[in-house]
């Protein structure tokens, strides 16, 4: 900051910006109107406060401010427009004597871009508004951008040149509409007026498009405005310097007939006429005339490179709201991120703290449990203590690895349940197959020949000789014969046994199956009603006994003091072990089916 004496109003306002937010400050810049446009101020205090401002870094704000999206601002648009007639206030009539290199090489070119680009804003939000009362409103600030440029670049007349090179200023020139086009060449006009030769030192591409668009303006439009500002602008480039006007009469053939046919008589003949005699002259001088050929080429060309030029502008909005698009989603993404990231942090502080409560809890019940214990029953209590926490880690895990286990075996028992399934459709397919098969006809064996049939007499004689039949009495054939039939019925029984327990092995494993498709199926207990209950309970009187009986022998333990649970050598009749009490829930039949 400066060491000197400062204006109080700035010194001021440069303390609430340091001290207030980000959106607050577009409205306290707004101040800056106020303190320049004082009507005490004179000369020397004007260019004084300006100083102050810029070493304050006021103006450095304003021009940051309007580098943002102006839609997020407070006032939106008529807030940036402000903002841009007081940049260009605070830079007309400012000497910078410190880095002045800083100042007119890197501030003003970047502030005459931002213009320039909310000036381009304004123009395609005028574009696009339907109503009246937005279409003036975005007219009158876009009319107050082009005149804070244009003070900003009669102030600082080397800013002309960086006017005309800056691509923004073509966009803004090369337009269909009237009213934003005749702003826009009141503000070429008013260049030209300050620097009459800036067009010899800008580059020859942009002269050529600047002096196409003047040319394409005339010849595709009947507007009387557009046609008499874009004829006074000719006009002014061909009396600034005569080289233009032979460019005019080599690059554009067919501008005098266009002038003379098309736009005489419509109030502005005297610069028709001023222009055409100065375009004869400079044709009488050369080296002859042009032909009408060459003139409508010319005409073709200027209306083929402006359309060309307004079809690749077209396709720029596009590509930049892809930018943009794609821009907005990754800074999302990292909000998100960075949001996902502190919410885990937090949540990660937040349980630390509460395991930290609750072992303090913790600690401060135990110190007030044993200042209420006599000192001989002390270890007795930590031994129950340590007991109790056993079992709550070992119920715990015991929980925690059977929901593990039943995870793991419910996808299995999906996989069984889908392999009997498809074995079962498979099974019936096949069957279904099978029985569907004709029968082929029976065919009777064919028979024999002589020579065959005494071959095979003479195997069956030769078998015979070899494997001589044992005699057999008739006692020991009634004795084979009663073994026979006993084996015969031992096996009939068998087979009818086997034929019971398949059956039985059946009924158990769907009742299995069933049982386990409960149990899958069965919900929480938050969501369980009455009728899900009665799906759980037995109808059998000897079940429902049993299970009674078993339950109340397991809250009759569980209920037992500790002591009585640490050794056979302190149990008592009335108090049962463990595997007896297992062996009573072994028992127990699932969902009340025996």
């Amino acid at each position: 900051f400066p060491m000197a004496a400062s204006d109080p109003q700035v010194l001021a306002l440069a303390a609430q910006i340091t001290e207030s937010t980000e959106q607050d400050i577009p409205l306290l810049l707004l101040k800056l109107k106020g303190i320049l446009h004082s009507p005490s101020l004179g000369c020397e205090e004007s260019s004084k406060i300006k100083q102050d401002i810029y070493d304050y870094g006021l103006t450095q704000y304003c021009l940051l401010v309007l580098k943002r999206d102006h839609s997020q601002l407070h006032g939106a648009w008529a807030t940036a427009a402000q903002l841009a007639e007081i940049l260009s206030h605070c830079c007309v009539g400012l000497e910078v004597k410190e880095d002045p290199e800083e100042f007119y090489k890197k501030f003003l070119p970047s502030a005459v871009d931002s213009l320039l680009v909310l000036g381009k804003r304004l123009q395609a939000r005028f574009i696009r508004a339907i109503k009246d009362k937005e279409k003036q409103d975005f007219l009158h600030w876009f009319q107050i951008v082009t005149d804070a440029i244009c003070w900003l670049f009669g102030g600082h007349i080397q800013l002309t040149a960086c006017v005309l090179q800056n691509d923004h200023f073509l966009q803004l020139l090369i337009t269909d509409d009237v009213e934003t086009a005749i702003i826009m060449m009141s503000v070429l006009h008013n260049i030209l007026r300050i620097n009459s030769s800036v067009l010899l030192q800008v580059e020859e591409e942009t002269l050529h498009s600047i002096l196409d668009e003047l040319v394409y303006k005339l010849s595709s439009t009947t507007n009387p405005a557009v046609g008499s500002a874009a004829t006074k602008l000719l006009l002014l480039v061909a009396k600034s310097c005569k080289q233009l006007v032979q460019l005019f009469t080599a690059r554009y053939k067919g501008l005098k007939g266009l002038l003379s046919k098309q736009w005489t008589g419509k109030g502005f003949d005297r610069e028709i006429n001023q222009l055409l005699d100065l375009l004869y002259l400079e044709q009488s001088s050369g080296k002859g005339g042009m032909q009408k050929q060459d003139q409508a080429a010319c005409i073709i060309q200027a209306a083929w490179r402006g359309f060309q030029t307004r079809k690749r502008l077209k396709k720029l909005p596009q590509a930049v709201i892809t930018l943009q698009r794609s821009f907005r989603a990754k800074r999302e993404q990292e909000l998100q991120h960075l949001t996902k990231q502190k919410e885990d942090e937090a949540l990660k502080l937040q349980m630390q703290l509460q395991r930290q409560k609750a072992m303090r809890l913790f600690h401060e019940r135990q110190l007030a449990l044993l200042e209420v214990v006599h000192a001989s029953q002390v270890n007795k209590y930590m031994q129950e203590m340590e007991a109790k926490s056993a079992l709550t880690i070992q119920r715990f895990w015991r929980g925690y690895r059977a929901r593990r286990i039943f995870h793991q075996q419910k996808q299995s028992l999906k996989e069984y349940k889908a392999a009997v399934i498809i074995q079962r459709a498979a099974c019936k397919f096949l069957e279904k197959r099978r029985r569907r098969r004709p029968l082929s006809p029976w065919k009777e064996p064919k028979g024999l020949t002589d020579e065959q049939r005494l071959a095979l007499q003479q195997k069956v004689d030769d078998y015979v000789k070899l494997h001589p039949a044992s005699q057999m009495s008739e006692e020991m054939s009634k004795e084979l014969h009663m073994q026979a039939q006993a084996k015969l019925a031992q096996f009939l029984l068998r087979s009818r046994l086997d034929q019971r327990a398949a059956q039985r092995r059946e009924a158990l494993l769907a009742q299995v199956n069933t049982d386990v498709e409960l149990l899958m199926n069965a919900p929480g207990l938050a969501e369980t009603t009455e009728k899900d209950l009665s799906a759980f309970m037995s109808r059998s009187i000897p079940v429902a006994t049993k299970a009674r009986q078993t339950h109340n022998t397991m809250l009759k333990y569980t209920r037992c003091p500790w002591w009585k649970k640490l050794g056979d050598e302190f149990m008592e009749d009335d108090v049962f072990p463990d595997d007896a009490i297992n062996t009573e829930l072994e028992t127990l039949f699932i969902g009340g089916r025996k």
